[in-house]
């Protein structure tokens, strides 16, 4: 893994926040930290990752949703701060393939349906130049949390005109991709889980409110 000043830059945060992050993968025994040699991912510990992570954001929506939020803290992060990296390194190829992923997704939306694959494919593509595997993997597994912690709080998962936004903003970070635009970039995938974040709002307030 990178080291802690190389995280700190790509994901923009702090370094007590950072080495807080860090204990708690290292207890759950995602991470193994190895004096004199740095930070390494244990590979065969994150099907374990995925369902402690989806089991603490489905019990924590029964409460305050602080774990789910947390989940979608970390997605952000992680998406926002390496995309920068991801565009420098793209190559026309990445970007056809998500264009193919964007259009089935404004073509998917226009029917009324989901695009949960698409989707997926999508954000996988776009931090493939990274070149990453372990990276793309544990990324793999917090966009799977994510969308089982959506469909648990959306009471309308292929409402039409949820979808036909969706596909737009994916639309917006590729014509930023394209063009190179980092900073818009950036601010357009910290956009792109405003709506998560409403939801779990909501779902905080009618917990309280019980």
């Amino acid at each position: 893994m990178p080291t802690e000043q190389e995280l700190m830059v790509e994901l923009g945060v702090g370094r007590n926040s950072l080495r807080e992050a860090i204990k708690v993968l290292q207890a759950q025994g995602i991470i193994d930290t190895r004096h004199g040699f740095g930070m390494f991912v244990a590979e065969e510990n994150l099907s374990a990752l995925y369902d402690t992570l989806s089991f603490r954001g489905q019990m924590s929506l029964r409460q305050n949703g602080q774990s789910a939020s947390e989940l979608v803290d970390v997605r952000q992060a992680l998406e926002t701060g390496l995309i920068g990296i991801a565009i420098a390194s793209a190559t026309q190829n990445h970007l056809q393939r998500l264009g193919d992923c964007v259009q089935q997704m404004e073509q998917h939306a226009a029917a009324g349906e989901g695009f949960t694959d698409a989707d997926r494919q999508f954000h996988q593509i776009l931090f493939e130049p990274l070149n990453n595997r372990l990276l793309s993997n544990l990324m793999g597994v917090f966009w799977d949390v994510y969308h089982s912690i959506h469909d648990s709080i959306s009471s309308f998962p292929h409402d039409q005109e949820m979808l036909v936004e969706t596909a737009r903003g994916h639309r917006r970070i590729l014509d930023a991709v394209i063009a190179k635009d980092v900073q818009t970039a950036q601010a357009l995938m910290a956009h792109h889980f405003d709506g998560i974040r409403t939801l779990l709002e909501q779902r905080s307030a009618t917990a309280s409110g019980n």
